[in-house]
């Protein structure tokens, strides 16, 4: 049974068996990448347990870490069910876009269908951070643009622990 504290009215942090959770970091991995998942549509929780594991069994990707998950209100579309948040710290040595390519088929794999822009998922991926690379393209921008104003990534991120912390505080004073 997860252990769910509520932050304020909107918030909620909820810890469970998988989240959060650390392992080593094998030296095989070149880049370093923060993700964040989410989810609303379905059994949330349940589906993040079931990305770690499927993530650890990834030939290509290696997850280090995750953070604890928050429920939290839908925004743009806010006629839905309140997301579950987390973030997750992986290694991989796959560049930027063969990353993207991955991360849209493990959404797919998971049964995200894409109808309109911030509609209901059942699982969504965004790359929060690449090493620590800038970097913007029409598919992909680094670090990701509202990371900062989103407590659904921030708190999470808090809950890796200092080096998160550190590699935030790099973009920080960044005029992206």
């Amino acid at each position: 049974m997860p252990l769910q504290r509520p932050l304020d009215e909107r918030y909620c942090v909820i810890i469970n068996r998988c989240f959060p959770h650390y392992r080593a970091k094998p030296s095989v991995y070149r880049h370093r990448v923060v993700l964040g998942v989410g989810g609303n549509v379905g059994d949330t929780q349940r589906r993040l347990e079931h990305l770690w594991v499927y993530l650890r069994r990834s030939p290509q990707i290696y997850p280090v870490q995750n953070g604890v998950i928050v429920r939290n209100p839908p925004f743009g579309y806010t006629q839905q069910a309140d997301f579950y948040n987390t973030v997750i710290q992986i290694v991989t040595s796959l560049n930027p876009r063969r990353l993207l390519q991955r991360i849209f088929r493990i959404e797919k794999h998971f049964g995200r269908k894409r109808s309109f822009a911030n509609a209901p998922r059942t699982l969504d991926l965004d790359m929060i951070f690449f090493d620590n690379r800038i970097m913007k393209t029409a598919e992909l921008t680094l670090p990701h643009a509202g990371y900062k104003e989103r407590l659904s990534v921030l708190i999470p991120m808090r809950s890796l622990g200092t080096n998160a912390q550190k590699r935030r505080r790099r973009y920080e004073n960044l005029d992206l």
